[in-house]
């Protein structure tokens, strides 16, 4: 590979990576805020309310697992930081405090797409090149955090969201809700993953992705470039 190439894989991966990278942090720091400023202070205690991302990240899915898709070039990004540890019994009210700390995670990225688009009103004001670059990231940035939240509030455990309908349904149905946590990592492989390549060898369009987060990005999205003033 030239240097001309290195350096414009490097620029690319940048204008992905820095968005990325900081969605992930925010996410995680304004759970544990929340959980600090709702009477739990374990998070607190191990310094995770920060906006230091090597607070946050977790080695394989903040950047290895990114940086892989990135160099294969795959259709998606994902990825994931160490999760902020919560006491629910510590919370001054815990199944509605629980699922505060849960929404303060999708609240956070929804408010850095939200600044993403202000600020790329200002782009044009940087010197010619940085402009173009900026816009890029940016509309990445708005990207990047509507699917993260999107994606969050899934009603699976241990999703933001199945965390939100666990304090939502009558405690008998929380309690049997809660105990998928435990294998909701398999669930959203299964999901997103397994149930698609399955639908393909019978033949048959199935696409949890585009049903479930393709779509209502596809309803937030306009409303966001809108405030960024591009059509």
């Amino acid at each position: 590979m030239s240097p001309d190439a290195i350096m414009t894989f490097l620029v690319e991966a940048a204008s992905w990576a820095l968005p990325v990278l900081i969605a992930i942090t925010f996410h995680e720091a304004a759970h544990a805020y929340a959980a600090h400023i709702l009477g739990d202070d374990t998070a607190k205690r191990l310094g995770r309310v920060s906006f230091n991302p090597l607070r946050h990240v977790d080695l394989f899915g903040t950047i290895l697992l990114p940086a892989l898709l990135l160099i294969t070039r795959a259709p998606f990004l994902f990825g994931w930081a160490k999760p902020v540890p919560v006491m629910v019994a510590r919370l001054k009210n815990p199944r509605r405090d629980m699922m505060l700390v849960a929404l303060a995670g999708p609240a956070a990225n929804l408010i850095l797409a939200l600044l993403s688009a202000l600020l790329m009103n200002l782009a044009w004001l940087l010197p010619e090149g940085a402009d173009l670059w900026s816009t890029q990231m940016l509309y990445r940035s708005i990207l990047i955090n509507l699917v993260l939240a999107i994606f969050n509030m899934l009603p699976i455990p241990p999703l933001d969201g199945g965390r939100v309908a666990t304090g939502l349904l009558p405690i008998n149905l929380a309690r049997s809700f809660a105990r998928l946590e435990r294998c909701g990592l398999l669930i959203v492989i299964g999901l997103f993953l397994v149930l698609p390549f399955l639908g393909r060898e019978a033949g048959l369009e199935v696409n949890p992705f585009h049903w479930l987060i393709a779509v209502p990005l596809g309803w937030l999205m306009p409303a966001f470039l809108a405030l960024a003033n591009i059509g």
